[in-house]
């Protein structure tokens, strides 16, 4: 029996440029950033002031028709999901909703709320909604009501390679027949006491997020959520789905090295890249971008780098490279799901988004990394690539399909 395939029909995309998208997807290929200071808190005392804000969300917004109450980063959510679904055009008929799932991904969860609970803990008048919304599996109990999910449902928190993760994930749940279609979604949003964490762990630059380049000195963070409508192959077609990519292959590992650094020579994202691709049945010479990590950290990027070159050999440098976190930061949770949101608009449109940096070239860091400006060409097959905090490594790869209607 043939495995069974499984392809992207729709997407949804609440960033630091923008909500929904097109608002997001024209910002990036036109080179601009949605990092400036924050404004939702007062982020004094922090490493960094600025970061990838939600500009124009609107908490009390009534388009949501959600209860009040609501975490912040649970709204992103829904709302991306909302978009990949209407972007899916996806109608769950009778029967239909018990194969239909969600892997969900995130790294703080209900932040927001669990700020306001510490809050009403202090004013001894704890708060029963704020406590039961930062639950992490709060966020996965409104999406399956919102969308009618009933099929395998899960809630995935493995650092910053979560969204990469939950894809892969999906994508098993559909080979291995036990669901025809997975809502695969990153979320969170930005509050004082995580980032107090990361600036602790001085992940976080006190300069600005500069990847790939020679002035690089670490990352800053952005909020959001990205959705992905992950949907077995021969229902898509059947129905006359319009399809941006198959997803080919994925792969997750461990480190287990260090809780922030990448082990030395990049042996983890040297197995994840080449896991994937042999997941996938691709062979590296088919590759045709990488959407990288590409954090702007001072030991990640090169070996991010040294792991490209490792497993393409000199394909490495006949392929293009871009990292989307200088120009919205590093979305945490989300920052996978996104990536995979701009890597799936890339093979659909033939724009490689750019690397939003200062320009200065390492020479250690010679491939083709696509600075500044985007770039007009065919991508048939890409990989996304994802590190987190703890080790952990996650890639995905899409190639185009071309009976699916797009691009």
């Amino acid at each position: 029996m043939p495995q069974r395939r499984a392809v992207v029909t729709g997407i949804g995309a609440v960033t630091p440029l923008g909500i929904g998208v097109p608002g997001f997807w024209n910002a990036l290929v036109q080179g601009r950033r949605g990092i400036a200071r924050l404004t939702k808190f007062d982020p004094t005392g922090l490493r960094n002031e600025t970061g990838g804000q939600v500009w124009d969300w609107d908490t009390q917004a009534g388009y949501l028709q959600l209860p009040p109450g609501v975490d912040e980063a649970t709204q992103f959510l829904l709302t991306a999901a909302r978009e990949a679904a209407t972007d899916a055009a996806l109608q769950l008929g009778e029967g239909e909703s018990e194969r239909a799932g969600a892997i969900l991904a995130t790294n703080f969860g209900g932040a927001v709320s669990w700020e306001a609970y510490a809050r009403s803990l202090r004013d001894d008048a704890p708060d029963p909604d704020a406590f039961e919304e930062f639950a992490f599996d709060t966020a996965l109990d409104h999406l399956c009501a919102d969308l009618g999910l009933r099929g395998p449902s899960s809630l995935i928190s493995i650092a910053c390679a979560s969204g990469s993760a939950a894809i892969g994930m999906s994508l098993d749940m559909i080979r291995h027949g036990r669901a025809d279609v997975m809502v695969s979604a990153g979320y969170d949003a930005l509050a004082r006491s995580p980032l107090a964490g990361l600036s602790v762990l001085r992940t976080m630059t006190a300069d600005d997020i500069l990847p790939f380049s020679a002035n690089r000195s670490g990352t800053l963070f952005g909020e959001g959520s990205g959705a992905l409508i992950i949907e077995e192959r021969q229902r898509a077609l059947d129905r006359g789905a319009r399809i941006y990519c198959e997803v080919l292959g994925s792969s997750q590992n461990n480190n287990a090295y260090h809780l922030t650094a990448p082990d030395a020579g990049g042996n983890g994202m040297i197995r994840v890249l080449s896991e994937a691709l042999a997941d996938a049945g691709v062979a590296p010479s088919e590759l045709d971008y990488i959407n990288a990590h590409g954090t702007g950290t001072q030991y990640h990027d090169p070996e991010e780098t040294h792991a490209i070159k490792t497993v393409l050999g000199a394909h490495a440098y006949e392929i293009t490279v871009s990292s989307i976190k200088g120009a919205i930061g590093h979305l945490m949770g989300a920052a996978g799901s996104v990536e995979a949101v701009a890597t799936a608009k890339t093979i659909e449109t033939g724009v490689v988004p750019p690397t939003v940096n200062d320009g200065a070239a390492d020479p250690e860091m010679d491939l083709d990394f696509v600075v500044n400006e985007s770039r007009a060409m065919t991508v048939d097959c890409a990989a996304s690539i994802s590190a987190g905090i703890g080790g952990s490594n996650a890639c995905v790869v899409f190639r185009r399909d071309p009976e699916g209607g797009r691009g």
